[in-house]
């Protein structure tokens, strides 16, 4: 029998890194992809709070930029580029189209946090 998606919702390298850290401590170890995983996490995650990651969540999803998901915005806030041309690459692995405008009110607001 195959495991049956029920929902799906994006989450943000830093609560993933909790949710490994939570496993960890429960259940004593993780298997090698797992720790792998985590130690990438420990090394890469940009935030380390995460009033911070909700916080810059809620202020760009607060810009109300057209088409732009909550998966594009939990992306931005991992990688919290630090200028239009890095959120321009970040932002051409989906198939979405900011404007010019709202790719400067983007990194306006990452500024902040940077």
């Amino acid at each position: 029998m195959d495991p049956e998606i029920i929902s799906e919702e994006p989450i943000s390298m830093f609560e993933v890194k909790k949710r490994l850290e939570s496993i960890k401590k429960s259940s004593g170890e993780l298997n090698f992809r797992a720790q792998k995983t985590l130690d990438y996490l420990n090394q890469n995650t940009i935030i380390k709070e995460k009033k911070k990651v909700e916080e810059v969540y809620k202020k760009v999803e607060g810009l109300e930029i057209p088409r732009l998901k909550d998966s594009h915005i939990i992306k931005i806030v991992d990688t919290m580029p630090q200028s239009v041309e890095e959120l321009k690459g970040i932002l051409s692995a989906y198939t979405v189209s900011v404007t010019n405008e709202n790719l400067k009110k983007i990194i306006g607001v990452l500024d902040d946090y940077v």
